[in-house]
């Protein structure tokens, strides 16, 4: 039996659905690290499926640090027009303008390897992917750029 804390706790951890959720806690006998990992590699699973669709969508997004030294821009693509106004899909548009202010990286390669800064135990790569899995479309970081002072 599925304690409904821990699955409670884990859907607002990784905002998944309840039944994958629990998928991954029977396969990991209960324990919550182990699920956490399972449902990470579905994920990634779940987004190179997804990899060769085509993306005719998306938003273009940006950042302006608090000192105005700093400003990014990053074109996030997606499927539909209907994703590119999910409120996950802006959310995530605004991190990752945030994650390039904060890093010293110009490669688009080297970026998406890079740790996410809200969140080290993750790369950027990861994050896009889970929310691949969250919500069911390929979804990628196209150009993007800094600007500082």
């Amino acid at each position: 039996m599925i304690d409904t804390k821990i699955l409670k706790q884990l859907r607002e951890e990784t905002d998944l659905s309840f039944s994958e959720i629990s998928k991954a806690l029977k396969e990991a006998d209960g324990d919550v690290a182990k699920a956490k990992k399972i449902l990470s590699e579905k994920g990634a699973q779940f987004a190179q499926k997804k990899a060769d669709r085509e993306l005719k969508a998306g938003a273009i997004f940006s950042y302006i640090h608090h000192n105005k030294r700093i400003g990014t821009m990053v074109e996030l693509l997606c499927e539909t027009d209907f994703v590119a106004r999910n409120d996950q899909f802006l959310a995530l548009g605004d991190q990752l303008a945030q994650q390039i202010a904060s890093v010293d990286i110009e490669d688009r390669d080297a970026l998406l390897k890079s740790e996410f800064i809200r969140d080290p135990s993750k790369t950027v790569d990861q994050l896009i992917k889970d929310m691949i899995f969250k919500i069911g479309e390929n979804i990628t970081m196209g150009r993007f750029e800094k600007y500082s002072l």
